[in-house]
């Protein structure tokens, strides 16, 4: 079997989907930063939690310019005026974006300056300018910033000087001078740029300054105040800190090269000087400097972004951890291991018992480790194979594949090296695992596996047992405490066999066939999926009960969008719980008006992707790893899983159903692409992962 090609969509194409049916993915994906905003003036939330989401907002809107405007403007450089199927060419695009960049970064230091910094300072935590410092501060600072002289680095412009390298995200100065140099030149321009190892929140120590407990400056008003020291006999008349957003996308041609792993560690080194796709400056900062720095990278005033702040504010969030302030932060609270797992010596003696359903971080990741630890001991297992996407430092999952390895186990891992911006770590752990013994893969050229399971081979009574960790995450515990995911693990025969053909086809590179109960990408999952929908369709037309829920990350695939409106038009309800980005228009008259989009933010990065189809009365409820995106079904390695124990299905459409309640954290996708907050009315007020987190508070559950 073929993998399904990415559909091409031209310009007749274009018109048969009726272009004005679909929301601009990218412009969809940068609305969501919006909501992320919101959070942080949200006086229901902690204030430091509300510091860390204006933190969160910022590393997003990083991200968004080094891949998605990076890549919209790879395609302008390359004569590409190929639309999707909202029909807007990217150049379109671009223009959109600025216009909402520019909006958005202009909220985030209205919040920064007029909402957080105040409360913060009501607080006793005060972020202090240079104008006022005491004198006991300033000299402290001083002695400070002399002790970190000797690694900054000026580079006075001239001929002989060229404009340095600027490092992606990195925090620079651009000084303009007076005065003559040491060779009796006329002064000009210089850039000192601060090294990535300088923390760039500095706290003060109270009794060596007389600050409060909680007095902070920022790296950047030291070095402005004191950078006259790297310029001696000379005076500064202008300094204005700066801050580039490269190009991070790695350009690969993985059918060209012997070495996946090497040409990598090759790319890596050439990301952090990717070409120039956005300029922020300090606000202050004169039109003559402005100009000179667009000019030297190579961009226009729609690129630029004056800030009032420091041009980094992600890193603001260091401040969390350097403050014990309980009452500011969300309630710590402990994760629950459900009755029937806690104290259980053995998993697999569990799973044997029943299929185990973990929704995290509600529930405790650690079964999860535990399942492979305890393979890695148990010498009656005979092999271990794991895909890993991401992980995390210091992972103890991977030190028990290590661990297995070593023992003489058959480990297998299929590690996917090019997680975007996990890259340098993926090749550590692959050369790690590599080095114990394991045998490890990449995957398969030109397809991302993103899929996210685990088989276990164990010898039991002669023969082989399976057993089957599938989930909607990754292996990462941290993230686990962060995300919402499920963990689902199994030795149902059918299920542990699907898993074992689709590591054989990432292994071996041979065709498995059709599948017995799991959907995979890039071969049935786009099929299987959009035939389910359609039956839905059928069974509305029949006059049946038909409901649809889903509950992903992103939703941007056409083919799939079209038949949930044609599922729509047939009556089918319709209710979509989509995290960031959505193309669909709900709610046009005969056409999505069956349809409710919602978007769930809150304390936790809603990450469950969960499909339910009423199927008249016999409901389905599947788990996935895969959003449904062209990427997800066509260039990806995905799985799509069955819970068929009825209790285990019932919770997931519980779950969705607590979701599908929320009027706190919610926000409701109107048809022209805007959200409206969703507001409790005359009703109580309920949130969805509040309400979780006490129902998992109150009993461990059944697994």
């Amino acid at each position: 079997m073929k993998p399904k090609k990415a559909p091409r969509i031209d310009a007749h194409e274009v018109a048969s989907v009726r272009p004005e049916l679909f929301i601009n993915w990218q412009l969809s994906q940068l609305e969501f930063n919006f909501r992320v905003l919101a959070q942080a003036t949200d006086s229901g939330n902690p204030l430091l939690e509300r510091l860390k989401f204006l933190c969160i907002t910022d590393t997003n809107h990083d991200e968004f310019f080094e891949v998605r405007v990076a890549g919209l403007k790879q395609k302008i450089v390359s004569g590409s005026v190929q639309a999707g199927p909202d029909n807007i060419a990217p150049a379109d695009i671009i223009k959109g974006i600025a216009v909402r960049s520019h909006a958005l970064v202009v909220e985030q230091f209205r919040v920064y300056n007029e909402v957080l910094v105040p409360e913060l300072a009501d607080e006793g935590i005060r972020f202090l300018s240079r104008t006022n410092w005491t004198a006991g501060q300033r000299e402290w600072l001083h002695a400070h910033v002399n002790n970190i002289m000797p690694i900054l680095s000026p580079f006075g412009l001239d001929p002989a000087h060229p404009f340095p390298r600027i490092l992606n995200k990195g925090l620079n100065f651009i000084v303009a001078l007076k005065g003559k140099d040491a060779f009796g030149r006329s002064g000009g321009m210089a850039v000192v740029q601060a090294p990535r190892s300088l923390p760039r929140v500095i706290k003060l120590p109270q009794n060596e300054t007389g600050s409060g407990p909680y007095d902070f400056v920022l790296l950047s008003s030291v070095i402005h105040e004191f950078i006259g020291n790297l310029f001696p006999h000379m005076e500064v008349v202008g300094c204005h800190q700066f801050r580039v957003t490269r190009n991070s996308e790695l350009y690969l041609d993985e059918e060209e090269i012997a070495d996946l792993r090497r040409a990598l560690e090759g790319e890596l080194l050439s990301r952090r000087y990717g070409d120039a796709v956005r300029l922020e400056v300090a606000d202050n900062c004169s039109s003559d400097i402005i100009g000179f720095l667009l000019d030297k990278f190579g961009l226009t005033e729609d690129d630029l972004f004056q800030v009032d702040g420091p041009v980094n504010l992600h890193r603001l969030i260091a401040v969390y951890d350097l403050i014990d302030r309980p009452d500011l932060k969300y309630q710590t609270f402990s994760p629950k291991i459900p009755r029937k797992i806690a104290g259980k010596s053995n998993m697999f003696e569990r799973i044997r018992g029943k299929d185990i359903l973990l929704h995290h971080p509600f529930e405790s990741f650690v079964p999860v480790i535990d399942f492979v630890s305890q393979a890695a001991r148990d010498p009656d297992v005979l092999a271990i194979k794991q895909t890993l996407y991401r992980t995390g430092p210091d992972s103890a999952i991977v030190d028990a594949l290590v661990a297995a390895a070593r023992a003489g186990k058959e480990v297998t891992v299929v590690i996917e090296l090019k997680a975007r911006f996990d890259e340098e770590a993926n090749i550590a752990l692959s050369n790690r695992l590599e080095d114990a013994g394991a045998h490890i893969t990449y995957g398969v050229v030109g397809y991302k596996t993103h899929a996210k399971m685990i088989l276990v081979a164990r010898q039991e009574e002669g023969a082989i047992r399976n057993y089957v960790h599938l989930g909607t995450g990754n292996y990462h515990a941290r993230t686990s405490r962060l995300y919402t995911d499920y963990s689902f693990f199994t030795c149902d025969r059918e299920i542990t066999e699907d898993v074992h053909r689709l590591f054989l086809q990432l292994t071996s590179l041979g065709k498995v066939g059709k599948l017995k109960k799991l959907f995979d990408a890039p071969f049935s999952l786009h099929d299987a999926l959009t035939a389910k929908t359609e039956r839905e369709t059928l069974h509305a037309a029949n006059g049946h009960p038909a409901r649809i829920i889903v509950k992903l990350n992103h939703l941007t695939e056409p083919g799939i969008i079209q038949a949930l409106y044609r599922a729509s038009k047939a009556g089918v309800k319709i209710q979509l719980i989509i995290r960031s980005t959505c193309s669909l228009r709900p709610g046009l008259p005969g056409i999505s008006d069956n349809i409710e989009v919602r978007s769930i933010v809150g304390r936790f990065l809603e990450h469950t992707r969960v499909i339910y189809f009423q199927n008249a009365g016999k409901p389905e409820v599947f788990c996935s790893s895969s959003d449904w995106m062209v990427r997800n079904f066509f260039r990806r390695v995905e799985t799509c899983f069955p819970v068929e124990r009825p209790e285990l299905r019932q919770r997931l459409i519980d779950d969705l159903e607590y979701y599908l309640k929320d009027n706190s954290q919610a926000w409701i996708l109107q048809s022209d692409g805007t959200y409206r907050k969703a507001g409790p009315g005359e009703a109580k007020p309920f949130a969805a992962q509040t309400a979780l987190l006490e129902k998992y508070s109150r009993v461990a559950g059944e697994a």
